[in-house]
């Protein structure tokens, strides 16, 4: 039986994601940190013309507004991040040094600002597609490697600007969440984010989420720090 924030789904009976449910948007609309937490271990279908692909989210980071240096709306709207300060429940997906693209869940209520970005994930389904992806774009030497990394996940989902406002609420829409009406409970850790430059990659922002024991989640790095100059003499 699923809660009144959840819609039900009727998958097959075979697929990982048997006895499911697709989250409503007051599911979305919960504090940052929460959807953050209950992303992990949920599956994330796109859907094209080509096939399907499934990944089991394994790891993600947490962004906020105002209150957070590292995130895109800290310094208030604009055209690129506009989708963050809409309705929760929907995909933001921005394209990163101009290279590679990265997929993000919109959270809290209309106007509060925040979305989790999807780092890392297990291809559960239509792992030969995303395989041809990947490969269309660069070297892919393991299965692990798959959907390791943000834009790794996205390449395989085949998810560009194109899906940025993407409803995640509409159970027969391209891009549907699907979450067991019972959740498994994972252990899961938290650190600092991956990259972020400033104050917000520093250890007062540990909200990076992953489930432990899991092989495809990204190595930490911190952001590049261009070494201090030195005066010749």
């Amino acid at each position: 039986m699923t809660g009144p924030s959840e819609a039900p789904s009727t998958p097959d009976a075979a697929d990982p994601r048997a006895v499911v449910s697709v989250p409503a948007r007051v599911w979305y609309a919960r504090e940052v940190h929460a959807v953050a937490r209950d992303l992990l271990g949920s599956y994330l279908t796109a859907r094209s013309p080509e096939g399907d692909v499934t990944v089991r989210l394994t790891e993600v980071e947490a962004y906020g507004g105002a209150d957070d240096p590292g995130s895109h709306a800290y310094r208030g709207r604009t055209s690129r991040n506009a989708v963050m300060f809409a309705e929760p429940g929907r995909l933001y997906v921005y394209r990163h040094l101009g290279l590679h693209h990265c997929v993000n869940v919109v959270t809290q209520p209309t106007g509060s600002p925040s979305a989790v970005l999807l780092r890392a994930g297990e291809v559960v389904e239509g792992e030969d597609l995303a395989w041809r992806r990947r490969e269309q774009v660069g070297v892919v030497d393991s299965q692990r490697q798959l959907a390791r990394g943000p834009a790794r996940l996205a390449v395989c989902l085949g998810l560009d600007l194109r899906a940025n406002g993407t409803d995640l609420t509409e159970p027969g829409g391209s891009v549907v969440l699907h979450r067991h009406a019972a959740p498994v409970v994972s252990a899961h850790a938290s650190g600092p984010r991956v990259g972020v430059s400033g104050a917000g990659g520093d250890a007062q922002f540990p909200w990076r989420y992953w489930l432990t024991g899991e092989r495809t989640v990204s190595a930490y790095r911190p952001a590049y720090r261009r070494p201090a100059s030195v005066d010749v003499p």
